[in-house]
């Protein structure tokens, strides 16, 4: 089973709605009458041609590349050449297939998501993209750059790219865990009638190949949930960076990815126990079939051993 197919089955994916994180209040020590703006987050793919994008945004016009870091080989960081308002519009296009939106209008999202298509391995479907879709807000303050309550306070003075791109890292993160989150929920759907005929003692009608296929799904996921992305570690960015770190862990922390991220462990670790179960289960039955039927050719044999000396017995009978 390869690694990309367990991503491939989150196409067609009917994902059970999470419940929205309640927008708290405006905290009391900021001014209410300061301008909010979203923050837009998609996981659409598998993961991104960043190198490809580059080159089709730049083509596109509408777009220029701001510079990074170049420990910041993950991510693609694009600001928007026409400005409207004092606020600028960017884009923060992460490789592992998530992009983060400060300040974009719905219908520029949108039409971002589609050009990004063509620059995408093992697309999501549109409408999981959009169920499992993360929004927070943002403003600028005279204090320093911090998380309260889910909002984002940006210092105001000097540049803030480092800033948004550590929430954003965040923010991307669990979006992508959330379209893992919804391929577990299939993938639990799909099971779920083996336990019902377990629980009654029905005859469970599944071949050895299908538990081996599905015993691959899950141990794929498992693998992307827990080699493949950063939800168990702090990425290797942060380490000499600890005021940047601390952005990136209260986002964690504020969209629980460390408890949902267990949660799901969890739910796998259940799931493969049932597949071990099914397959002990599966091979017990097949090495009844193979006794049964070494049993049958030994009586055959007996058979025609019983024949072949009846036979032979009359024969020296009649002579």
């Amino acid at each position: 089973m390869s690694l990309g197919n367990i991503q491939s089955k989150v196409s067609p994916l009917q994902a059970k709605r999470r419940v929205t994180r309640k927008k708290p209040s405006m905290a009391a020590e900021e001014d209410s009458t300061q301008d909010w703006w979203s923050v837009v987050a998609y996981s659409t793919a598998e993961e991104y041609d960043l190198n490809g994008l580059i080159d089709g945004l730049n083509r596109q016009g509408l777009y220029q590349q701001s510079a990074v870091s170049e420990d910041m080989n993950d991510v693609l960081h694009m600001c928007a050449k026409y400005q409207v308002g004092r606020e600028p519009r960017e884009v923060y296009f992460f490789s592992e297939g998530s992009v983060v939106f400060w300040n974009v209008p719905e219908i520029e999202q949108q039409a971002v998501l589609k050009f990004l298509k063509d620059y995408e391995t093992n697309s999501y479907d549109e409408s999981i993209v959009s169920e499992e879709k993360e929004v927070m807000e943002y403003l600028y303050t005279d204090n320093k750059t911090r998380l309260i309550s889910g909002q984002i306070m940006l210092n105001s003075e000097g540049s803030t790219d480092l800033e948004k791109y550590a929430f954003s890292n965040g923010i991307a993160l669990s979006v992508k865990l959330a379209i893992w989150e919804a391929s577990l929920e299939k993938y639990v759907d799909s099971i779920e009638w083996i336990t019902e005929e377990m629980k009654i003692g029905k005859k469970i009608s599944i071949t050895r190949d299908q538990v081996f296929q599905k015993s691959g799904e899950i141990f794929a996921l498992r693998h992307l949930i827990n080699l493949c992305s950063d939800l168990l570690d702090t990425p290797d960015f942060y380490w000499d960076k600890q005021n940047l770190e601390a952005l990136y862990r209260k986002t964690c922390n504020y969209l629980i990815i460390t408890k949902r991220t267990k949660v799901l462990n969890e739910k796998i670790n259940h799931c493969c126990e049932l597949m071990e179960l099914l397959s002990g289960h599966l091979n017990d039955r097949h090495h009844v079939r193979l006794e049964l039927m070494i049993i049958a050719l030994i009586m055959v044999e007996v058979g025609f051993e019983i024949l072949h000396f009846t036979r032979n017995l009359l024969t020296t009978g009649g002579i």
